[in-house]
């Protein structure tokens, strides 16, 4: 691998330019989320609460996070700078990083950027929630038409491929287009259907999966929801009474739960407790439900050890391609 040879303050960095079309099957990708998850419980891996400041007025956000992948034995140190996080000034911007290091032969591995490797990991989470939480799911529906929405179905598909409908519910015919042409991308045989009725499709739905941004105009309620289905929350279109309604909650980490997921709590603050995680779920130490008609809700936390072992990968195949580009930094 190219990073072998760097010499004595060198390191590797890896721009967005340098991480796109790399061949990482959705499969693959699944596999070391996964695996990620259970070296929490049976590896020697770390994954501290996330470190965020934030001005008064609530202008910016930022935060930082270490964490120790025991699976690929890699540390990493991954930054997020967000401007306007709320869309209200018309000012967005967002700045992210990851810094690698192989914590056998002590040698950083790369700096890279994220933007192709969050909407990854967070799709691969949830599609991971999905088949604990229902196995045999034949209906499945996303609702919002982003980054997540558009990498969400083929994901779903890769680790449920007996899934026979796959719907979705957006206002923006870029981003609808985008989720069908990524989903042909990846299954050319496969198409989308286009829902207009969320509440609708939502009661006909297996599987929910809430990725729309802010300017979601309409969410998922529990009244909606059919007995055995599972709600999967990342970013909005899932509205906090199915949290608060749900028969069985699950979630990557309660811990980082409460920091992360205020803005569904009661007007006391308060917050439902959490049945069990996803990776004593998938080490099979918890059930993702109790009985078959459980309505199932699953949030979605990001978790910075999924970063580090996706994020290796991703580095080392772009670095056996010759990408990025050498610097002397220290």
């Amino acid at each position: 691998m190219p990073n072998q040879h760097l010499g004595p303050g060198d390191l590797w960095v890896l721009p967005q330019a340098a991480l796109e079309d790399l061949p990482i099957s959705y499969q693959r990708v699944l596999e070391v989320v996964e695996n990620a998850y259970k070296a929490l419980r049976d590896g020697d891996s770390q994954n501290p609460l996330k470190t965020i400041v934030e001005p008064r007025d609530r202008h910016s956000i930022s935060y930082s996070m270490v964490g120790r992948d025991g699976a690929s034995n890699t540390v990493g140190f991954k930054v997020v700078y967000e401007h306007d996080p709320q869309r209200s000034r018309d000012a967005y911007q967002f700045h992210s990083f990851i810094f690698l290091c192989d914590d056998l032969t002590g040698r950083p591995i790369a700096l890279m950027d994220v933007v192709k490797l969050g909407p990854l990991r967070t799709s691969a989470t949830s599609a991971l929630f999905a088949r604990a939480a229902c196995p045999d799911a034949r209906t499945a529906l996303v609702v919002g038409t982003g980054v997540q929405g558009q990498i969400a179905l083929p994901m779903l598909l890769a680790a449920l491929p007996k899934l026979e409908r796959l719907c979705v519910y957006g206002h923006y015919t870029e981003g609808l287009k985008a989720v069908r042409e990524n989903l042909k991308r990846h299954y050319p045989e496969r198409d989308v259907e286009v829902v207009e009725d969320l509440a609708k499709a939502a009661a006909e739905a297996d599987i929910i999966l809430g990725v729309a941004g802010l300017s979601a105009r309409e969410q998922v309620r529990h009244t909606w929801l059919k007995p055995g289905a599972v709600a999967v929350l990342v970013g909005y279109g899932v509205d906090a009474d199915v949290l608060h309604g749900a028969d069985y909650r699950i979630t990557t980490d309660t811990s980082q739960m409460q920091v992360t997921c205020t803005d569904l709590a009661k007007p006391d603050g308060s917050l439902p407790a959490v049945d069990a995680e996803l990776p004593d779920i998938l080490l099979g130490n918890a059930p993702a439900r109790r009985n078959a008609r459980d309505i199932v809700f699953a949030y979605n936390s990001g978790m910075v050890v999924t970063d580090v072992a996706l994020g290796r990968l991703m580095a080392e195949q772009a670095l056996a391609k010759n990408r990025g580009q050498r610097v002397k930094l220290w």
